[in-house]
C-alpha cells in the first residue's frame, strides 16, 4: 500500500504549495509528488521574457512580469484541472496579486492604473466560481536568516544581486498575506521542523498525515 492510499488521499487531489523565495516550494512539491505517485507542475523560472530585464528595472517590467505569470498560471491551473487533478504544484496562483503586485504598487514601482488593471484581470478570472481552487494550500515558513542563507546558497546570479532589504520585504509580506488567507484549506509547515533535503521518509510521511486530516475534514465538511 502506498503512501496515498494508506492516508486515503483521493487520486485528484491538487496540492498547491507557497512560501517566500527560497523557502524550499521546489524540494517539497518533488518529494510529495514522489510519494503520492501524482504528476508535478513547476514555476518555469528559465523560459520567463521579463524576469531578468525586471531584476535590472523592477518600475519598467513589474507590469509586464505580474501580466505574464498570471496568464501562465492560469493556463497551468486550467490544464491540471482537465488532467483530473492529482497534482503537486509549486507556488499558487494568489501569491501574485496578494503580495508582489501590490509591493510594488505600494512601493511605486507599479503605476496605480497598471496595478488596477491588473488586479481587476485577476478578480475576473480567478476568484469567481468558475475557478477551481486546490483542495489544500501548504504554506512554508521558517525564520528570515535561515530563508535567506538558502538563497545564498543556491546562488542564482540575479538573486545575489538583489538587496537584502527586498528579500526582508517580501518575507514580512508572506507572513501578513498568509494570516488573511481564505480561498482553500491551510497546512503550514515550517522548515525547520522539516529538512527535506537529508530526505527522511517519517518526515514526509507525517507530511503527508497532515495533509489527509485536512483534506478529508474539508471533504466531510462539504457533505
Amino acid at each position: 500500500m502506498n503512501l496515498r492510499e494508506k492516508y486515503h488521499i483521493p487520486s485528484s487531489t491538487v496540492i498547491t504549495i507557497a512560501g517566500t523565495v527560497g523557502v524550499g516550494k521546489s524540494t517539497l512539491t518533488t518529494a510529495l509528488a514522489k510519494a503520492l505517485n501524482f504528476r508535478t507542475s513547476f514555476e518555469k523560472v528559465d523560459q520567463n521574457p521579463y524576469l531578468e530585464k525586471f531584476y535590472d528595472d523592477f518600475q519598467k517590467w513589474s507590469f509586464h512580469l505580474q501580466i505574464y505569470f498570471l496568464a501562465e498560471r492560469f493556463k497551468e491551473h486550467k490544464r491540471i484541472f482537465e488532467y483530473g487533478g492529482g497534482f503537486v504544484q509549486d507556488r499558487s496562483i494568489y501569491e501574485d496579486t496578494g503580495i508582489f503586485a501590490r509591493m510594488h504598487y505600494e512601493n511605486g514601482t507599479m503605476s496605480e492604473i497598471d496595478y488596477q488593471t491588473y488586479s481587476n484581470l485577476f478578480d475576473s478570472m480567478v476568484m469567481t466560481p468558475f475557478f477551481h481552487h486546490p483542495d489544500i494550500l501548504i504554506y512554508l515558513e521558517g525564520s528570515f536568516d535561515h530563508i535567506l542563507e538558502r538563497i545564498k546558497k543556491r546562488g542564482r546570479p540575479m538573486e545575489q544581486e538583489t538587496p537584502i532589504t527586498y528579500w526582508e520585504e517580501m518575507y514580512n509580506r508572506y507572513t501578513n498575506w498568509i494570516d488573511s488567507f481564505s480561498a482553500c484549506p491551510i497546512l503550514r509547515l515550517n522548515i525547520e521542523d522539516y529538512d527535506l533535503h537529508d530526505k527522511d521518509e517519517a518526515c514526509l510521511e507525517d507530511i503527508i498525515r497532515k495533509i489527509s486530516l485536512i483534506i478529508n475534514e474539508a471533504h466531510t465538511y462539504k457533505k
